[in-house]
């Protein structure tokens, strides 16, 4: 693990879930909070970053650091031949992400961005109504992520952090709507963001909302990180929709109920719970035993689309 943070706390205590993963060692810009960590956690080891990346008997790293770290820690480790899981987004801007990719490359190691929302019965469900065809051609997905922070300190309002609410949660609606274009086939790689209205607070894009197209898809994304917004989504196809009204689910729990409508009919879906943390660890661990660089569950190509997104829709919110 790098960087013992709060969202770090989350995913140990996700790892006792997994099937394949195991907190070996921790690594930090303070080996003492790093030491800390690794005491109350059980990890054997700890150490700065650099010590961590230089042991023999650690496979792969999570990356939980703030967003404007993850592209130096991530090819870091990655050139030290680790497996890699970065906390979402990859990083800020699409050239650093790309910057990682390569870097993957090179080493030959998997990369993994993680959003949590890929992974379990949920994501295949949505997946499955979108490339089964029973409700027709999807065409619309409408999504929110929001919450009112609790004061306006901290990374989340540091511009020099890459704080706001894009980065932190507009991510997940965008990766909701990368998801469903990819399962319908259509095409992800050339994004157009447009209708991008923002509200700044500190210097930050305290709230945003844009609409975001992929061929024939679109979808209208909005966020924010001064004020609570629905964490639902609804997906329009032409013969139905489906409403999701917990979207994102929870760290500990992925989200199981989905609400098919077409015509006057409703039927209501629920799929088994995981704990989603674990199930990107193990994804990542499976790519390792298997020598692939990629998930199934979250290809490259889909962290490269998401980031193209992320960085056009920052950029119009920024420049107001």
């Amino acid at each position: 693990m790098l960087g013992p943070g709060a969202i770090s706390r989350d995913f140990v205590a996700g790892l006792q879930s997994s099937a394949y993963g195991t907190l070996h060692a921790v690594g930090s810009s303070s080996a003492e909070r790093a030491a800390a960590f690794a005491a109350e956690h059980g990890a054997a080891a700890s150490g700065t970053y650099d010590e961590v990346l230089a042991r023999d008997d650690v496979d792969a790293v999570y990356i939980g650091t703030v967003h404007t770290t993850h592209a130096d820690l991530a090819i870091r480790a990655l050139e030290a031949g680790k497996a890699v899981l970065c906390e979402k987004p990859a990083s800020p801007t699409a050239d650093e992400v790309e910057r990682i990719l390569a870097a993957a490359v090179r080493a030959q190691r998997p990369f993994l961005e993680a959003f949590k929302t890929r992974f379990g019965p949920f994501a295949a469900a949505v997946n499955d109504l979108v490339s089964g065809g029973e409700l027709g051609a999807v065409q619309r997905v409408e999504a929110a992520f929001g919450f009112a922070a609790g004061s306006r300190e901290g990374r989340l309002f540091d511009p020099a952090l890459a704080g706001g609410a894009i980065l932190d949660v507009g991510c997940y609606p965008v990766a909701l709507a990368v998801q469903l274009a990819g399962a319908a086939g259509e095409p992800i790689d050339s994004p157009v963001v447009g209708a991008v209205e923002a509200d700044l607070v500190s210097g930050v894009d305290g709230s945003a909302t844009a609409d975001v197209e992929f061929g024939g898809l679109i979808a209208p994304v909005a966020t924010s990180v001064v004020r609570q917004l629905p964490g639902s989504a609804l997906v329009r196809f032409s013969e139905g929709e489906v409403f999701l009204p917990d979207a994102w689910g929870e760290r500990a729990a992925s989200a199981s109920t989905l609400i098919v409508r077409r015509g006057g009919d409703e039927r209501v879906i629920e799929v088994p719970v995981v704990q989603p943390m674990a199930a990107e660890a193990d994804a990542l661990s499976l790519a390792l035993a298997e020598e692939r660089l990629q998930v199934p569950e979250m290809p490259w190509a889909h962290t490269r689309a998401i980031a193209r997104v992320l960085t056009d829709w920052r950029a119009a919110a920024l420049a107001g």
